[in-house]
């Protein structure tokens, strides 16, 4: 029987190559403790439940600590997001009241409205606080 468990735990750690998780290698884990001890015992109810028992445990306890050394704080903004932050230039006045305005960054023209409300001239130099659906939010540096 224990050829079983480890074709059982080949199998798993097969499927672990393909996924992105660090779960399914936990089962693989687990059969081959059901491997040894199926060495010593034959009843197939006890390896299954060896199987479960040190499968959980195996997932449960280290799950955490492993997540500790995976977890990245650092997001990486993509898309429109990677503009916060980027220093720019009005290219068209920005003026609240008519909810005009343009900027500049990195060759690319984004509309734009300030951050406080208040008139930004062109040629001033602006920095990107957040962006707001398709618009720059904008504050003079």
């Amino acid at each position: 029987m224990w050829k079983l468990w480890l074709i059982i735990s080949g199998f798993f750690f097969i499927i672990e190559i393909f996924t992105v998780g660090f779960l399914v290698f936990w089962f693989g884990v687990g059969a081959l403790i059901t491997m040894i001890v199926s060495i010593f015992v034959d009843n197939i109810i006890v390896q299954g439940t060896v199987f479960l028992i040190t499968s959980s445990i195996l997932l449960f306890a280290t799950r955490p600590f492993v997540n500790q050394f995976a977890k990245t704080d650092d997001e990486n903004k993509t898309n429109a997001y990677a503009m916060e932050g980027k220093i720019g230039k009005v290219i068209q006045t920005i003026d609240p009241i008519e909810g005009k305005g343009q900027i500049k960054v990195g060759g690319e023209v984004w509309s734009a409205k300030s951050s406080d409300d208040t008139q930004i001239s062109q040629d001033t130099k602006v920095i990107i606080e957040k962006i707001d659906g398709v618009k720059a939010i904008v504050k003079p540096i």
